[in-house]
């Protein structure tokens, strides 16, 4: 898909992944909305890439669509949409209250098919879009730790699969991203635990990532891994699912042992 001049909305972009892309994304010639329920932090980006800052808290739905209706007015249609924010929790089945599990449920994947309903319908009208969603490693080899956040981030690779199988033929383009370890500000500390050396991958930077995102964009390519090593875990998983587990319980056991608080996935 061709960038430039693309009326383009990325969520969780005051910082991290969303920030760089929104930087790219302009570099390319995108116009940019940048939307975060941090507005102040939003604004700074959006000055820095010459976007628009839109405030908005991803889990309320008659903020989503007020934020479409507000790009539209101040930009155009939307034609690209990156839903790429999410939050996390280091709790598991017996200390993660239910609210907490309905809050990540709501930003995590829920944003997600509250913006596309949004926008998809313009964008089959044109027969032209884009969809990408942030999904993290987590939502394809799961993650220690974190258990609302691994199981609402396999929901956006189902969502996300199921987009770009039912909707390819009427123009619309769907890429996922599946970040290993990235230096954002939900990676934090745990940037030199025992989780980033044994279950992170290399830690990129957020520049990296964009770039990767924006050539998947160009090119029409689903699935964006952030470092070969994904890739290889991946086929490890599918060509046996026993063995991998075992090693993720092995793994379980040396995380426990270090008593690492913080065991994020992207």
């Amino acid at each position: 898909m061709k960038l430039d001049g693309k009326v383009t909305v990325i969520t969780g972009a005051a910082s991290g992944i969303g920030a760089a892309c929104a930087q790219a994304f302009s570099n390319a010639g995108s116009q940019v909305a940048v939307v975060d329920v941090d507005f102040e932090g939003a604004k700074q980006v959006a000055d820095a890439v010459g976007g628009i800052a839109i405030h908005c808290d991803l889990g309320d739905p008659s903020a989503i669509e007020t934020m479409a209706g507000e790009v539209e007015t101040q930009l155009g249609p939307t034609e690209i949409l990156f839903n790429n924010a999410g939050i996390g929790s280091g709790s598991g089945v017996f200390d993660s209250p239910i609210e907490e599990w309905q809050r990540q449920w709501d930003v995590n994947l829920m944003s997600h098919v509250h913006a596309v309903r949004a926008v998809l319908p313009g964008m089959l009208d044109r027969g032209e879009g884009y969809l990408l969603h942030t999904a993290s490693m987590a939502g394809i080899l799961s993650s220690h730790g974190n258990l609302p956040y691994a199981v609402s981030k396999h929901a956006v690779v189902g969502l996300a699969e199921w987009l770009a199988f039912t909707y390819a033929h009427r123009g619309i383009g769907v890429s996922l991203l599946a970040p290993l370890a990235v230096r954002t500000p939900m990676l934090g500390d745990a940037a030199g635990g025992e989780w980033a050396s044994q279950a992170g991958g290399p830690i990129k930077e957020p520049e990296e990532v964009a770039q990767q995102v924006l050539d998947a964009v160009v090119e029409d390519r689903f699935l964006v891994l952030t470092d070969q090593i994904a890739q290889t875990w991946m086929e490890r998983k599918t060509g046996d699912p026993d063995r991998w587990l075992h090693g993720m319980n092995r793994l379980q056991q040396r995380l426990e042992s270090t008593d690492d608080p913080s065991l994020p996935s992207d």
